[in-house]
């Protein structure tokens, strides 16, 4: 049978959708979010179970058809969509089961971060996740996970206790510490080169209200370093995430800071609010802040702060990750050059200060091996 009439025999029988490029949503369905990735894929599939997926990863293996599995959509290496192949598109499984007793909680993985941090914030409960609402928690999971929360809680895959995974032969599996433990220990960090994730078993914990949200400040040398000396210092309640970039005309920035080098944080403390504001107090002390909108607020709120549907990405992205175990006068001044240099339409470089929880953990326990590692920077 050809790959054409294997396609639709699968559209006939299929549990969930078949979107073909004659479909009037193809377009729409085909788009990811960074739009350098244009590409047009023989056959969108969004399965309504895991039989399903096992179904459409059978027919990709019996066909020699490259398989491209999405989530959300934001793989920055265009991993989501594929070139006359099958996308396998999960956005339809949304299944989340909370234990709110147990705090535990099964998700499937079409699920985005901000739908579960929704859901689990009405019982005053999270799992850690990324700093976007949109982002799948699928790739978002399988890659580590570092968020808001890592540094009180882990990363995401610390508080991962299991997945049902569909593997390359189609056959769907319970992974967890018990069953199939090499593979539990390599979807932990591996991404997703082990199989299909259809839905996880995560730990929840309590997480009451927080102090969070943006805050921009004028970007020196001086003000980098010392922003990144204060974030290491500071609890382990609070993590930053400081973007250091021109700053575009938004509407909540004045007029005469457009155009301007900001560092652009993103700070939460999940933690008591007092607390919270003489932790915080440190960075507002280092320049007057252009924009100061660090304020309590419910936990799921600070993945509302751009709204749920961010629309697409740069239609070019170009980026490069790293970690280093310092940033100093000479690396920041380093920063600054490279971003006045920059002829990007949009430059920037992002410094997320690790340690806390996420580096208490062995580093042979999971896939993730960077533990010790200080200061994860993407350029």
């Amino acid at each position: 049978m050809s790959a054409t009439a294997s396609i639709e025999q699968l559209a006939a029988d299929f549990n969930g959708r078949v979107i073909s490029p004659d479909d009037g949503e193809y377009e729409q369905a085909r788009a990811v979010f960074y739009r350098s990735h244009d590409r047009r894929p023989a056959v969108i599939v969004r399965p309504a179970s895991a039989t399903a997926v096992s179904q459409v990863v059978s027919l990709a293996r019996e066909n020699a058809l490259e398989l491209a599995v999405r989530s959300g959509g934001h793989s920055l290496a265009g991993h989501g969509v594929t070139e006359g192949g099958i996308v396998l598109d999960l956005s339809d499984l949304k299944g989340l089961d909370l234990d709110v007793e147990e705090r535990t909680a099964w998700a499937q993985t079409g699920l985005t971060a901000s739908e579960y941090t929704a859901a689990a914030g009405k019982h005053g409960l999270a799992t850690g996740f990324g700093d976007t609402g949109s982002v799948g928690i699928g790739g978002l999971t399988l890659g580590g996970g570092v968020g808001f929360l890592a540094r009180k809680h882990g990363l995401t895959i610390d508080n991962l206790l299991g997945a049902e995974l569909v593997t390359a032969d189609g056959e769907l599996l319970r992974v967890d510490a018990e069953n199939h433990p090499e593979l539990f220990w390599a979807i932990r960090g591996g991404g997703g080169n082990f199989g299909v994730a259809t839905q996880f078993r995560f730990r929840l914990h309590e997480v009451g209200p927080i102090v969070g949200g943006m805050l921009i400040l004028p970007a020196t040398p001086e003000a980098i370093e010392a922003f990144v000396a204060e974030a290491e210092a500071a609890p382990e309640e609070l993590t930053a995430i400081a973007n250091i970039m021109v700053a575009p005309p938004m509407p909540f920035l004045p007029t005469e800071a457009h155009g301007q080098l900001v560092v652009m944080a993103l700070i939460c403390y999940a933690g008591d609010a007092e607390e919270g504001e003489r932790a915080l107090a440190p960075f507002r002390a280092l320049t007057e802040p252009i924009t100061d909108g660090v304020r309590p607020m419910a936990y799921p709120e600070i993945f509302q702060l751009f709204g749920e549907e961010a629309g697409p990405g740069p239609a070019q992205e170009v980026a490069r990750s790293l970690f280093v175990d310092a940033v100093d006068a000479h690396r920041a001044q380093a920063i600054v050059d490279h971003l006045q240099a920059s002829t990007a339409p949009m430059a920037v470089a992002q410094l997320r200060v690790l340690g806390g929880a996420v580096a208490r953990v062995p580093a042979e326990a999971t896939a993730y091996a960077h533990r010790g590692r200080r200061i994860m920077v993407a350029l």
